[in-house]
């Protein structure tokens, strides 16, 4: 079984990590930012000197591409991200990327030839944090997306993905098809508690969980603080609270898999002195079955009408993404396991909570992904970490998986 540099991983990871490092050791790299640009530029010249050429698409998505022995296969995809979140961590993306890179560079360290190619790709704006939604560069790549309303987007600026794409100089663009993929491998660290809780090493990720998001506005009567007794109040905050309190009651009912988050609050023209007459905020449901996240909505939907008559206050609900559950393909899953099994680490099968790039291509193309720990099941977070022996186990695994996948090369007759 081969096993990647385990240092040379982890001295890229920190190397990277400087680009967009924040004081109190996270990362900003905000999607296609200078910071952005600057991790990206950093990747290239990293997949130049092992010997990969470089492709941009419309969306300013990635491509370092390693030559297989056939040229004309089709090639296996190792990726993720290098965008960030405004506070985040060192891991979450950039570990798939760089691991891929890593495969590459190791398989170039004991010379195999692969009959397909292999390409490392970093995909734009996974994390949605300046332009949503989320994971757009991959929806785009798959179809998911239309390339005209992406570039469309703006961000909270009124900056384009358009201009921001110019901005960074990723104009001389192809356009890729998801359908020329042989398959997808994506290693991530698991951004919660469950694989250290459980002391595995390697989480093999069978699929993605539904995900909806929902957009909410509360509409009630601003009036004065002082001159409006409580009887006579429509207050839009006290009723998104009650609202906030009833959405936990129901992820109770859903327990455990069901999960319920409100991201983003709002309160437009507010003053300390002012009532709050409108109230904006965003739900996050998820559950692993379509099913029970379709009840957990029209849950929603009931209890917040239901509150809002008892306020006398106006609630609109509008869908603002759906993703529904994924499996991954059991093939390239049953791949990850055999060399998870072969290198004799323990692990669980695991769905992934959060969604991934992986998500979107495993609708199109056979798909897998492997996850670490991360420490204390953080991410999103500044203080995200994950240890250089979980970092080089998943890397082993990658990268046997993908040859597994991708082929050796047939030996030349003589």
């Amino acid at each position: 079984m081969l096993k990647v540099d385990a240092r040379r991983l982890w001295a890229s990871l920190m190397e990277m990590a400087q680009v967009g490092a924040t004081a109190r050791g996270g990362v900003r790299r905000l999607a296609l930012t200078q910071e952005d640009r600057r991790g990206r530029e950093l990747f290239a010249d990293w997949c130049r000197q092992a010997g990969m050429t470089l492709q941009t698409d419309e969306v300013g998505n990635l491509f370092a591409r390693r030559e297989g022995a056939d040229a004309n296969a089709k090639p296996v995809l190792i990726g993720s991200h290098l965008d960030t979140q405004p506070e985040g961590g060192r891991f979450d993306g950039v570990y798939g990327v760089l691991a891929g890179l890593e495969v590459v560079r190791t398989l170039n360290d004991r010379n195999i030839e692969t009959h397909h190619p292999i390409e490392v790709v970093s995909w734009t704006n996974e994390e949605g944090a300046r332009f949503t939604p989320a994971m757009l560069g991959s929806a785009v790549f798959v179809g998911a997306t239309p390339l005209a309303d992406a570039l469309r987007t703006e961000d909270a600026q009124g900056v384009s993905l358009a201009n921001a794409l110019e901005a960074c100089g990723y104009v001389d663009a192809q356009r890729r098809d998801a359908r020329d993929v042989e398959a997808y491998f994506e290693a991530h660290i698991e951004q919660g508690p469950i694989l250290e809780s459980h002391g595995n090493p390697i989480g093999v990720v069978t699929g993605g969980q539904s995900i909806r998001w929902l957009d909410v506005e509360v509409t009630g009567v601003a009036a004065h603080a002082g001159t409006t007794p409580m009887p006579y109040r429509k207050d839009a905050f006290f009723a998104a609270s009650a609202m906030a309190l009833e959405l936990e009651a129901i992820a109770a009912r859903y327990a455990p898999q069901g999960l319920v988050t409100i991201g983003q609050v709002e309160v437009p023209n507010s003053s300390r002195n002012t009532i709050a007459g409108k109230v904006l905020f965003t739900v996050d449901l998820r559950h692993p079955d379509d099913a029970r996240i379709d009840a957990m909505e029209h849950d929603v939907r009931a209890a917040f009408g239901r509150i809002a008559a008892q306020r006398g206050v106006q609630a609109s609900l509008s869908t603002y993404w759906r993703s529904p559950a994924t499996p991954f393909d059991a093939g390239c899953v049953a791949l990850v396991e055999a060399a998870t099994q072969q290198l004799g680490y323990s692990y669980e099968r695991i769905v992934s909570g959060a969604g991934h790039d992986a998500i979107h291509l495993a609708r199109h193309v056979p798909t897998a992904m492997v996850f670490i720990p991360c420490v204390d099941g953080l991410s999103h977070n500044e203080a995200e970490d994950a240890l250089p022996d979980d970092v080089s186990a998943g890397a082993n695994v990658l990268i046997n998986a993908v040859l597994a996948r991708a082929k050796l090369a047939a030996p030349a007759h003589a």
